[in-house]
């Protein structure tokens, strides 16, 4: 398999956004992740989950950020694995997990129980968990730790955009080697805005400077290079959220012209977890949550999954030329 051509986004990266430290690390897991699910015959999906942090100082105190809690990465995850996926999850610190997600309102100090043993010192006993409060969790974590033990699931954390943009880079990269069998589901909210590192203060913004007017540039549009340089053989997804639904459509569909990738999932913001559109060059397909499907807590992402997992069988199977 040939080697990831460079991109001319490459060089804007490393001069404008600042390079984490354990980018060479994260690499060679998701390598040696990508190698084992080959080796086993799997599908390996990237999914990009959450909102992106963009600093105001390079001594961050202040930052712009965005609402994406990351239930649709966090949950599709679930189903991609189910379907047979192996899943690499690159997402924001502290945004919603895989297994974890549903729980998530929950005080889990509620949900826990100490019994001391009779005539035990007050610091020993054992703590219990109350399944009235934290519902099928015995089902969850049964399936999370057979997750584990099958090593499925990979979760690599970012919190700003810099370090969204270049691990995104070296995933695509590390998936590269598996061709049209590695996909990416780009969930994740990325801003569309920053500052270059060189044009960032160093110390704390002062208040007392006066009110505050920010110059800030336009991201690099990331989706380019990995469809034509990063991964070129790989599956790519895109997410397209308006709030403006005469409008998406449109939108979905310019955005495959442009960027020349496999599907956009297009979603309006106030009906986002009961229907959304799977726009691809060829089809649209609405996928929608009745009544009764929320009665009986049928997710969204469980259909999206289902769709793609579907297109991607049939895109690997097409003969390559």
């Amino acid at each position: 398999m040939a080697e990831p051509r460079i991109s001319s986004i490459d060089g804007k990266l490393a001069e404008e956004f600042a390079v984490p430290s354990h980018v060479d690390e994260v690499k060679e897991k998701m390598v040696s992740f990508a190698r084992l699910h080959a080796d086993a015959g799997r599908r390996v999906v990237l999914i990009t989950s959450g909102g992106t942090k963009v600093p105001l100082e390079s001594r961050t105190v202040r930052f712009l950020d965005n609402f994406s809690s990351g239930r649709r990465g966090a949950s599709s995850a679930e189903y991609f694995i189910d379907s047979g996926y192996a899943v690499i999850f690159l997402h924001r610190h502290r945004s919603l997990y895989p297994y974890t997600r549903m729980f998530l309102s929950v005080n889990m100090l509620d949900a826990l129980q100490f019994r001391a043993g009779e005539g035990a010192p007050a610091n020993s006993g054992e703590v219990v968990v109350d399944q009235q409060v934290l519902p099928n969790i015995a089902k969850v974590l049964r399936r999370y730790n057979e997750v584990k033990e099958e090593r499925l699931l990979l979760p690599i954390e970012f919190s700003t955009l810099s370090e969204y943009l270049h691990l995104l880079k070296v995933a695509a990269q590390a998936l590269s080697s598996l061709g049209s069998k590695a996909m990416f589901y780009l969930a994740a909210a990325v801003s569309d805005f920053y500052i270059p590192a060189s044009d960032m203060p160093e110390h704390k913004i002062q208040s007392s400077d006066g009110p505050l007017q920010l110059s800030m540039k336009m991201v690099p549009k990331i989706l380019s290079p990995l469809v034509k340089d990063w991964a070129p053989q790989a599956f790519v997804i895109s997410f397209k959220l308006e709030t403006d639904s005469t409008i998406l459509i449109k939108k979905a569909r310019r955005a495959l012209d442009t960027y020349r990738h496999q599907a956009v999932v297009a979603n309006v913001l106030d009906s986002r977890r009961g229907y959304v559109v799977v726009v691809t060059p060829e089809t649209e397909a609405e996928l929608i949550l009745t009544d009764e499907d929320e009665k009986n807590e049928v997710e969204i992402e469980e259909r999206i999954v289902s769709n793609l997992t579907a297109a991607h069988k049939s895109f690997i199977m097409q003969p390559v030329g």
